[in-house]
């Protein structure tokens, strides 16, 4: 696990347009990882600590379904923001997550992005403002995804 700086966390989509001085705060609280294919990241009901941004690879989110076992109902991949759950209390995973190939991610400890956030406004709106574009486009694809399942033509927004 290598120690990741401003200049890297700016090559990341997620990441683009902040200014430098956000990007050398967030760099304290990230570092490099990686995962092997079938590594699981995260269990939906355990703490959220963590979060990632994919730099190659995916990895699928699922539910565990009664009967069924876990169901994949997501896949990251690079250039996307793996969790979400750690910025909303009570900080626990509402999926689970394991690397549907290797993965490559910049990982950030999510207490102290969450104190940071709070430390420094500017850098805490544009950080949320960043993870609810990302949780909008999310619930608009699963809005997708139900309304094909269900067999129901609807018009889609």
């Amino acid at each position: 696990m290598i120690e990741v700086n401003a200049t890297a966390l700016a090559t990341h989509p997620f990441l683009h347009g902040m200014s430098p001085d956000q990007l050398r705060t967030l760099a304290d609280a990230a570092r490099d990882v990686s995962f092997p294919a079938r590594h699981r990241l995260f269990e939906d009901g355990g703490y959220a600590t963590r979060f990632w941004l994919i730099q190659s690879g995916h990895v699928s989110l699922d539910l565990h379904v009664p009967g069924e076992g876990p169901v994949v109902i997501e896949t990251i991949g690079m250039g996307e923001l793996l969790g979400w759950s750690w910025l909303f209390p009570p900080y626990k995973w509402a999926f689970g997550a394991v690397a549907a190939s290797a993965v490559e991610a910049f990982e950030f400890d999510a207490p102290t992005v969450r104190e940071l956030c709070a430390a420094y406004p500017e850098l805490g709106y544009e950080f949320n403002q960043r993870v609810t574009r990302v949780l909008a486009r999310r619930l608009q694809a699963t809005r997708i995804r139900l309304i094909a399942r269900s067999g129901h033509p609807a018009a889609v927004r």
